[in-house]
């Protein structure tokens, strides 16, 4: 299959779609929408997952396939639209004849709006004549990318409920935040890859939720960056006292490993498994799934500051932005390992 950027080249033109109004993108972009368009296409999976939460009866496509785990806790919905492929991030995997074959109104990606993608947003909408509209993935600017999709899709009241829940949740976490005194900071070290010495960077991507809720990253002095691979003597310099990590293997390994064991979070038993279903709760897809990380960081990290029932608060994420509430035994299988005892 010929990628997108191999097939940019070759002219397409479909039908032209009534158009009811101009839309500025957060590349600056001027696209004229149509009237409310019924039928949307993800460019990449964090769009995808942030359509969802809206429109999925709108939503004509994954980016990437979902595990059977990952369907068993969304409706059914999730497990009717098919994997068509991304057309941004590395390795891209559909290409215009796919996106032709959906035949969207629409076609939206969410996440960095940089020249390049905007660049690439430009190319695609003229050669298929389908608007294509870019939103700011960045975490603080969740609410307002709710009502700005609103606004394109004709939902504004539905975007205007998520968008106040996202709202509270990240006041949630700042008030959390502010009720933690410095001196009780959590020190924070976070394992990824198979050995665990793979780390996010502070002010990167893959640590904006640990910020958020006031935990202190230890790799603050490893470099600049969004992941960055560390040596051993550096996590056993640091010390962290709270190791979290997305990596399933990892918390088994390292109460096994000698390397590890002087570390004061294996020591003790701090060693917490982010969960990931039905989408990554702390890192990836960076999406709007990281906002339920607020909770759970806040739970892990502060359990004593930490106010409200978390429980609760994990199924009403997933009946407001997922459409479907967990039962008892799936919520105990989805926290496993991943809180304090």
């Amino acid at each position: 299959m010929r990628s997108i950027t191999s097939c940019i080249a070759a002219t397409v033109l479909l039908p032209a779609v009534a158009l009811a109004a101009a839309f500025e993108d957060d590349a600056g972009r001027v696209v004229e929408l149509p009237d409310e368009p019924e039928t949307v296409f993800a460019a990449g999976h964090p769009a995808s997952i942030l359509l969802f939460t809206l429109a999925p009866e709108r939503q004509v496509n994954w980016t990437r396939g979902l595990s059977d785990a990952s369907e068993a806790l969304l409706p059914e919905r999730a497990a009717e639209l098919p994997d068509l492929g991304r057309l941004t991030g590395r390795g891209d995997t559909a290409n215009i004849e796919v996106v032709l074959r959906a035949d969207p109104d629409l076609i939206m990606d969410y996440g960095s709006v940089t020249e390049t993608t905007a660049d690439l947003a430009s190319r695609v909408q003229e050669r298929v004549g389908i608007p294509y509209i870019l939103l700011d993935g960045r975490f603080d600017r969740i609410p307002s990318t709710y009502r700005r999709l609103g606004d394109a899709l004709g939902l504004e009241e539905r975007a205007g409920k998520l968008a106040s829940e996202a709202q509270r949740l990240l006041d949630r976490a700042d008030a959390l935040r502010r009720r933690v005194p410095e001196d009780e900071r959590a020190r924070v070290y976070y394992a990824r890859g198979g050995d665990g010495l793979e780390t996010g960077l502070p002010g990167s991507l893959t640590t904006e939720a640990l910020a958020r809720v006031g935990g202190i990253n230890v790799a603050d002095v490893a470099g600049e960056g969004n992941l960055v691979s560390v040596s051993m003597e550096q996590v056993l310099r640091w010390d962290p006292e709270i190791i979290i990590t997305i990596e399933r293997g990892f918390p088994g390994r390292a109460a096994q490993d000698e390397r590890w064991q002087p570390v004061q979070a294996v020591r003790e038993d701090h060693v917490y498994l982010a969960p990931d279903l039905p989408f990554g709760w702390f890192d990836r897809p960076p999406s709007v799934n990281r906002l339920l990380g607020l909770e759970w960081l806040g739970r892990v990290l502060y359990p004593e500051y930490y106010q409200g029932d978390f429980r609760a608060e994990v199924r009403r994420f997933f009946r407001v932005f997922y459409h479907r509430e967990p039962g008892d035994d799936e919520l105990d299988r989805l926290l496993d390992r991943a809180l304090p005892e």
